[in-house]
């Protein structure tokens, strides 16, 4: 019998902050936060949560923060 497991990220989840300004360009309403999570899986089917990515990004100079 052939099992299929091991872990994938699911999908992104952004959120825009408007009234936040980036601390390296000082640009308004630049800054992106991204969650991404991690799951494990068996055969392709998701079975919990291992991990949570976060990070901002700013969509003026690309500067991430974590």
């Amino acid at each position: 019998m052939i099992l299929f497991f091991g872990t994938r990220p699911g999908k992104p989840e952004t959120k825009t902050f408007l009234n936040s300004s980036c601390s390296f360009c000082h640009q308004q309403g630049t800054l992106t936060a991204v969650s991404q999570k991690n799951y494990v899986h068996v055969f392709w089917i998701k079975l919990f949560k291992i991990s949570t990515n976060t990070y901002a990004e700013c969509s003026h100079c690309k500067r991430m923060y974590y």
